[in-house]
């Protein structure tokens, strides 16, 4: 890819949608609502795992204010058989529509298993009290040793274990590459259930006309997403669904499946009227996706020089209460970053009596590097060698090979080690109970499908239309690109999401894909335009449209007998030169890679166990940074979500698997006081498959921070630690045998 420079991508452009959001204007999921709406409230089981014998609804059916009451009886039974594909990933719809709601079983503390529309929230919660289950209580399953365990209860009998699923992967002679090394370290690592903490609940509302079309407005982070599951789950046509998305205050990957909007849309269709829809906070932690529990145990040998000459695991995953961990992403992802000759892999879907498991941020990467970054540390230490040096030493490059067998283009592996080691942080001095960790990150990203439109008006300016729910600056980068092909102001390109009706397909805002892929179905669409301009022009000079460039707003002519035209004049005549100005894009995008490497410092008060990070600075590889503010803001919120798992974030259930921490108060997530400014330092190695070189960003941030505070907190406390979080009790106890 030849050097471009660029005048709009790569600048600090002032937000779109910024002066509504912080002005309080902009309209979120909770904030909308239409005139003779109902609202609607979830009736949730009190057991983690229970058959249900019976559901009386009758008593609730006549109370004042109530206008629908529903089961699962409402919703079509889907067959096991019925499976499609969400972000890339096989899903059962069967479980997608049991999981909002229960059918046979609960399967989780908070399993919604009714659901009322009434004329008040109020007269809707008080519907709820009115329910009558009857449940026989089953032993419920809730750590993966029972789950895994000869004789353990099994959720769904017709899998018959607790293991939805298996992978296995290897290459080269594993046994002969241990007897390379001169050190190995295995260890056992494990991690809780957390979530990802977006500060919006789910909300919806939904609308049914007398031609059977349904309206919805939600937040989301995929319009079509929610079309299709909602169309499945409630067996209707797609066709009769249009999706409006709110803006989103928060997903983080939570917001890529549904759990609300076929509720709303039954009971919608039973009353006639709109049905209003909002989680609760502990609703939200009972009864949406957690990213998954995991235990993994790695072996890895490396010989004199501090190469890797074999490696091993065991990836162990948490579902949830319905198959579909991130397994598969885990084992993807846990060795790619080096070069591993000769490596055996086996990853285990595991379902257990816990809420559904979701995507939050690269799922399935943080907990797989936790483990991988620790070992790596470990073997650092028992060699000698310094920590970048044994990384640099193994790193991956162009053309080596992941193992799963993907040929790697060059990641920029190498850049971004050397930007650490070469960053003050890497050498300034520590002070008394202070650890400094090192940690790699790798996320393979997403490209899939994404759709654009690019209008020109008549006085110049232009509207760029995307599918995709602007979660982390979409706006503002489609802008960008917009304003760098057509060679106009950032300040006369408009940026929209529009609904499911007004867009093609575009795959969920999800996978670190939005920019990297619906950016180049923009790009696509823009240089439509730019075509069209370059014909009009040269169709106002007699020459043919070859001839004729496009430069910094204006088409050129080939030779000096005319002035160039602008693009205002140029579409101040389109009605003489053809009609409006409207160009399309759509793509199937290739997937954009990217590594980090995250520095954190803490300091540990050995008396009590309370630890502190007190510098941090992550490094990634951003391919081509479309908005360096954004990519920045990307790396310090994934930093601080990493700091927050590794320290504090967990589900704590009691003996009958009710959560008891299903609220901020309780679930401890980090504050701006709990965290150090986080430095940031972008590295810039071109992606080959965009068009500006961009990778995906939001997602990769996530990834180093566990094993990089981890780290840390092991040298600071000389003792190695292999489970999270670290919470001052768990830390104190494994100092423990060095106090004593």
């Amino acid at each position: 890819m030849g050097e471009r420079k660029f005048r709009h991508i790569g600048t600090r452009a002032i937000r779109p949608d910024g002066l509504d959001k912080v002005t309080g204007r902009a309209s979120y999921g909770a904030d909308f609502s239409l005139p003779g709406m109902l609202h609607g409230a979830v009736l949730r089981s009190p057991h983690a795992h229970a058959r249900i014998r019976s559901i009386d609804t009758r008593a609730a059916g006549t109370l004042s204010g109530v206008r629908a009451v529903i089961t699962a009886r409402d919703l079509p039974e889907l067959s096991p058989d019925q499976m499609g594909g969400i972000e890339g990933h096989p899903v059962s719809y069967r479980d997608i529509s049991d999981n909002c709601l229960a059918r046979e079983k609960v399967l989780y503390h908070g399993h919604a298993v009714a659901a009322v529309a009434a004329s008040s929230a109020e007269a809707a919660r008080a519907a709820l009290g009115a329910i009558r289950v009857e449940y026989e209580v089953l032993e419920p399953v809730l750590d993966m040793d029972r789950a895994l365990e000869d004789g353990a209860p099994v959720l769904h009998g017709d899998r018959g274990s607790n293991v939805a699923a298996k992978i296995e992967l290897d290459g080269g002679d594993l046994e002969g590459g241990y007897a390379q090394a001169e050190h190995v370290v295995e260890r056992e690592f494990r991690t809780p259930m957390v979530h990802p903490g977006y500060i919006e609940p789910h909300a919806c509302v939904v609308r049914v006309g007398e031609d059977g079309q349904i309206v919805i407005w939600c937040c989301t982070q995929g319009g079509f997403m929610v079309r299709q599951l909602c169309a499945i789950v409630c067996a209707i046509d797609p066709a009769k669904v249009k999706v409006i998305p709110s803006e989103i205050g928060g997903g983080f990957g939570g917001k890529t499946t549904l759990y609300l909007e076929p509720l709303a849309a039954v009971l919608a269709r039973k009353t006639g009227r709109p049905v209003k829809m909002v989680m609760t906070r502990e609703e939200v932690f009972r009864a949406t996706g957690p990213a998954s529990g995991s235990r993994i145990r790695v072996k890895v040998g490396i010989d004199g020089d501090g190469r890797i000459t074999a490696a091993d695991s065991d990836i162990y995953m948490e579902a949830g209460a319905y198959p579909g961990s991130p397994f598969g992403a885990a084992a993807s992802c846990i060795f790619t970053p080096y070069r591993v000759p000769n490596f055996r892999l086996v990853a285990y879907d595991v379902v257990l009596n816990k809420p559904k498991a979701g995507a939050y941020r690269a799922p399935g990467a943080p907990t797989a590097a936790f483990a991988m970054e620790s070992v790596l540390d470990e073997l650092a230490e028992r060699s000698g060698l310094d920590p970048i040096e044994l990384r640099l030493r193994n790193a991956a490059g162009e053309g080596d090979r992941a193992p799963t067998g993907v040929k790697l283009c060059d990641l920029g592996m190498r850049e971004v080690l050397e930007a650490a080691r070469s960053h003050p942080h890497y050498s300034a001095p520590l002070g008394p109970h202070q650890g400094r960790g090192v940690a790699c990150g790798y996320w393979m990203n997403a490209g899939m499908q994404s759709s654009a439109n690019v209008t020109v008006h008549q006085d110049g300016t232009a509207v760029v239309a995307i599918g995709n729910p602007d979660i982390g600056g979409t706006r503002a980068s489609m802008a960008l690109i917009v304003a760098e092909e057509l060679g106009v102001p950032y300040e006369r390109v408009r940026s929209v999401v529009v609904d499911t009706d007004s867009i093609g397909f575009s795959d969920m805002t999800g996978g670190s894909r939005t920019t990297v892929a619906t950016g180049h179905a923009v790009s696509i669409a823009a240089r439509d335009i730019v075509d069209q301009l370059r014909a009009r022009a040269a169709r106002i000079w007699g020459v043919d449209p070859g001839e004729v460039r496009w430069e910094e707003g204006r088409a050129l002519p080939p030779d000096g007998e005319h002035e160039p035209l602008t693009i205002d004049e140029l579409s101040a005549q389109s009605g003489a030169l053809g009609g409006p100005m409207l160009g399309n894009g759509s793509l199937s995008a290739q997937a954009a890679p990217a590594v980090g490497l995250h520095l954190c410092d803490v300091e540990l008060d050995p008396e009590t166990g309370v630890s502190k990070v007190v510098r941090y600075t992550a490094i990634q590889n951003a391919g081509k940074a479309i908005h360096p503010s954004y990519v920045e803001g990307q790396m310090q919120g994934g930093a601080s979500q990493g700091i927050g798992w590794a320290l504090n974030e967990e589900y704590i259930f009691d003996a009958d698997g009710q959560m008891e921490n299903p609220g901020f108060l309780d679930y401890r997530m980090p504050v701006a006081s709990d965290l150090p400014m986080i430095d940031t330092v972008i590295v810039e190695v071109p992606s080959p498959y965009n068009p500006y070189g961009a990778r995906g960003v939001g997602e990769l941030p996530i990834v180093p921070p566990l094993a990089a505070v981890a780290n840390a907190l092991s040298h600071a406390a000389g003792t190695r630690f292999t489970e999270l979080p670290l919470s001052p009790p768990r830390v104190l106890a494994a100092m423990e045998p060095r106090r004593t």
